[in-house]
């Protein structure tokens, strides 16, 4: 594997990880009263545009960060939905 793409999945990761608290967050205190459904709503968009961009493109890190990426914003939608 080139030092590219490691360099790129190490970004995934890091940037993909961003997410996980937020919504660990949201499931500990079953509120979602701070947190912008708008923004999560534009974000799961560009993410699954990324995604679809990833695989048209075959670049692994894109598409193992915006698969999850979208995973865990869709999540959070849910969540603020459910909880409103």
């Amino acid at each position: 594997m080139e030092f590219i793409e490691i360099l790129g999945l190490l970004a995934a990761s890091l940037t993909t990880a961003a997410f996980v608290p937020q919504v660990f967050k949201v499931l500990k205190a079953k509120s979602t009263k701070d947190i912008s459904l708008s923004m999560y709503l534009v974000m799961f968009t560009g993410v699954v545009l990324w995604l679809i961009y990833g695989l048209h493109h075959g670049s692994a890190p894109i598409i193992f960060a915006n698969s999850i990426t979208a995973l865990l914003t869709f999540s959070v939608i849910v969540l603020k939905l459910k909880y409103k």
